[in-house]
């Protein structure tokens, strides 16, 4: 459990940019880009100095639901698609969508969380739950989630039983890959093989009443930031599991009462759609960003806007970082 004070306060809280729709997953690049997931069907681009552009899918949300997102060198996008549909798709700048991945070991991909491409090209995917709707794996007693890598050898499922498989990351010696299970409530992470096989789990840290694990990025000391839903919670995991508050933003009776849903077994879509935040919007996903890396930005469910705080730690530069186009 992380310590009861948080290091910074609301008034730390910086917020840019409006009209965005469920910006669940950012991503920062070194020329000041910040993109996002966007529920009008695509990728949205915000600058600090309020410029925005949307790279819109035909169809918009009827077309696809992206959740997590991925910049690749061309400037296309890789998307996990939230719908029940699921899969994995390329989006071009000019709208253009085409599909990645729709199955994986016979099975048809359900509701696709999230989308990592490491330093070697790789491209890593989970599957939160095999249930539909996805609320029903907002359980602590469900374990269908799984990790999917496709590589030079295909696609194939290279973990699985895991509680709520959310965001990932990959150590800066890439030996190990962390994961989120945001309904187990566990930070764990699995050995990564030659061949890109994962074994040797090991759970990194548990974490207490009213946090649910879902966005994850390195800093350079190699601490984890976790962004928790619901709470409005930020919290630097050091490499011994150890926890840090960072950043609170909830209402306690609200966070009560999901938390009283959650060990009933009841948690429910309302319970996340309402949000109880002061400033905050049920963030769900953190990206350095800033010419210094020491600005964190903060996805979100249910605002339009992007959150900001300044840290005293650089943050890893992601794969993309100088991914300009």
């Amino acid at each position: 459990m992380p310590d009861s004070q948080a290091a910074l306060s609301l008034d730390d809280v910086t917020l840019f940019g409006s009209g965005l729709v469920r910006p669940e997953c950012l991503l920062c690049t070194s020329s000041g880009d910040i993109f996002s997931a966007d529920w009008r069907g695509g990728v949205a681009l915000s600058r600090t100095f309020g410029e925005q552009e949307l790279f819109q899918a035909p169809g918009g949300v009827e077309t696809i639901k992206p959740n997590g997102i991925a910049l690749q060198r061309d400037g296309s996008f890789l998307i996990a698609n939230l719908d029940d549909s699921g899969g994995v798709f390329r989006l071009d700048r000019d709208g253009k969508l085409s599909e990645v991945l729709r199955q994986v070991d016979g099975i048809d991909l359900p509701a696709t969380n999230f989308v990592l491409i490491d330093d070697r090209s790789r491209v890593w995917v989970t599957v939160s739950t095999r249930r539909s709707p996805r609320a029903l794996g907002y359980r602590p007693d469900v374990d269908d989630g799984f990790i999917v890598l496709i590589d030079g050898h295909g696609a194939r499922i290279v973990a699985d039983g895991l509680g709520y498989t959310n965001e990932l990351a990959i150590d800066s010696q890439g030996l190990w890959l962390y994961v989120n299970e945001t309904f187990a409530r566990r930070l764990s992470r699995f050995r990564i093989g030659r061949r890109g096989d994962l074994t040797d789990k090991e759970v990194v840290t548990e974490f207490g009443p009213g946090t649910f694990p879902d966005g994850l990025a390195f800093d350079m000391e190699d601490h984890l930031w976790v962004t928790s839903i619901v709470s409005n919670r930020v919290i630097r995991v050091a490499p011994d599991g150890s926890q840090k508050l960072i950043l609170e933003d909830c209402d306690p009776d609200h966070l009560a009462e999901v938390e009283k849903a959650f060990q009933d077994g009841v948690m429910d879509r309302p319970h996340l759609d309402r949000n109880s935040g002061r400033k905050l919007r049920n963030i769900s996903s953190l990206a350095f960003g800033g010419p210094d890396l020491r600005t964190a930005y903060l996805g979100c469910l249910l605002g339009d806007q992007i959150a900001s705080i300044r840290t005293e730690v650089m943050g890893r530069p992601p794969v993309h970082w100088h991914f300009n186009v």
